[in-house]
């Protein structure tokens, strides 16, 4: 049988490491791990419950498949049909609290919800003592994170947030060669995408689709009349569901940029873009975040870019020919003896005659058995998962910085230890309030 932790004696052991997210620093960010320990291994096959089932979930779904699903979870009947067709044997609910806090002999749960939906789910899976898989971002808000990086400090709980690329080689070998000092001291980053999820307007009051159910939907928000074409994926475009493009996209990109350059907390933040709406997410961002020293680490801004705005430094970029670079998202590094350009499956030094003869560092970072399979793994043997939540908490949270500075309108100074900025209006969209019966 699982062995669940008596919530009192949860705490009291969590509270006991004497540690938060924000103290984690780059000792966490070097490999985001944070080993497992204390949970007796498991030879069977791991009994699985999976929250959403469609879209990402159903990716999800997949890549946990080959372990027993013994629970399905979704607010839209036919999803939850079609995925209970492909597993006939797992329960079905439409309400996770149901699920998670059912009888069932549940090891681990993958959390693949809309993103105000991934705290709440998540932190109360980790409370019964399951391992937890929850979609990015880690969190819809910036105190969420806090609860749940603290949360995954927890010994014998695995955890991971689904930024599948971060298992990629690619992302390993441009680690090691922008920890190898190939490219100096870096002192400026970019990345950028061209995607965006924007302009989402409220609309309440049309009548929800007959499969779904809205009230559980919402969740921990507010009641409100359905809103139109919001589901399956436009709840993206929405403040109080979703985080907009650097949201959606930023844990995947910023990923590469946090783990290379060993990032904590900030210290400034600022953004910019359209006229702030109060409703919907803005048809392009651009986001600045200064860092202080770490360790070895110079000082350094990192610079997110979307909507189809790109930094001047990219189009100024020459082949060794002379001709101009041509390159789709990703990511740019700026050193004191040059610069790297990547994006999921490659990379590219600059001035390429400079690095035409360079040979990458010798290879340290071990190869992913594959995303899911990892954090199975780590369920399964207590092995270190690479984006568990401690690492995943402190991205998610710099990322989510970045909308907060836009919402608010102006720069904001970041104290990384009380978790709060400068501005008493930018504090109130830290965190929110959850309706009765729904909590962290």
């Amino acid at each position: 049988m699982t062995v669940f932790l008596p919530r009192r004696a949860f705490l009291k052991s969590t509270l006991a490491t004497g540690a938060t997210v924000a103290t984690l620093g780059a000792s966490s960010a070097v490999h985001g791990i944070v080993r497992s320990t204390g949970r007796r291994v498991r030879e069977e096959k791991l009994r699985v419950a999976v929250i959403g089932v469609r879209n990402r979930g159903a990716a999800n779904l997949a890549g946990v498949s080959g372990e027993q699903i013994v629970a399905l979870c979704d607010v839209d009947s036919n999803h939850l049909r079609q995925a209970g067709e492909e597993f006939p044997a797992a329960r079905r609910y439409r309400d996770y609290r149901e699920l998670i806090d059912s009888d069932l002999d549940i090891d681990c749960v993958v959390v693949s919800t809309p993103d105000h939906n991934h705290a709440p789910a998540s932190a109360m899976a980790l409370r019964r003592g399951r391992h937890v898989y929850c979609e990015k971002p880690l969190a819809h808000t910036i105190d969420e994170t806090r609860t749940l990086g603290q949360l995954g400090l927890e010994p014998g709980l695995a955890t991971q947030m689904g930024t599948q690329v971060h298992a990629g080689d690619n992302y390993r070998r441009v680690v090691e060669i922008i920890r190898s000092g190939a490219i100096g001291d870096v002192t400026e980053a970019h990345a950028w995408v061209g995607k965006t999820w924007s302009d989402g307007r409220l609309t309440p009051g049309a009548a929800p689709p007959a499969q779904l159910d809205w009230d559980l939907w919402l969740g921990p928000k507010a009641e409100v009349g359905y809103i139109k074409g919001i589901h399956p994926a436009n709840w993206r475009k929405y403040w109080s569901y979703g985080t907009g493009t650097l949201g959606d996209m930023g844990c995947h990109y910023l990923d590469l940029v946090q783990w290379a350059l060993e990032l904590g907390a900030p210290t400034t933040v600022r953004a910019e873009g359209p006229a702030i709406d109060e409703v919907g997410t803005p048809n392009w961002c651009h986001a600045t975040w200064t860092y202080p020293q770490r360790g070895s680490m110079a000082p350094c801004t990192v610079e997110w870019w979307d909507g189809g705005r790109r930094p001047e430094a990219l189009a100024n970029l020459k082949r060794a020919d002379g001709s101009p670079v041509s390159w789709g998202d990703g990511h740019l590094f700026i050193g004191t003896e040059g610069m790297l350009l990547s994006d999921y499956g490659r990379y590219v030094l600059f001035p390429e005659e400079t690095f035409s003869d360079f040979s990458p560092p010798e290879a340290w970072i071990p190869r992913s058995r594959g995303h899911h399979a990892e954090f199975l793994h780590a369920a399964r043997t207590g092995a270190p998962t690479l984006c568990n939540f401690p690492y995943a908490a402190q991205l998610t949270e710099n990322v989510l910085l970045g909308t907060v500075a836009y919402r608010a309108g102006r720069p904001l100074k970041w104290n990384g230890r009380t978790g709060r900025t400068d501005d008493d209006a930018a504090n109130e969209l830290l965190s929110e309030a959850y309706r009765e019966g729904w909590a962290i």
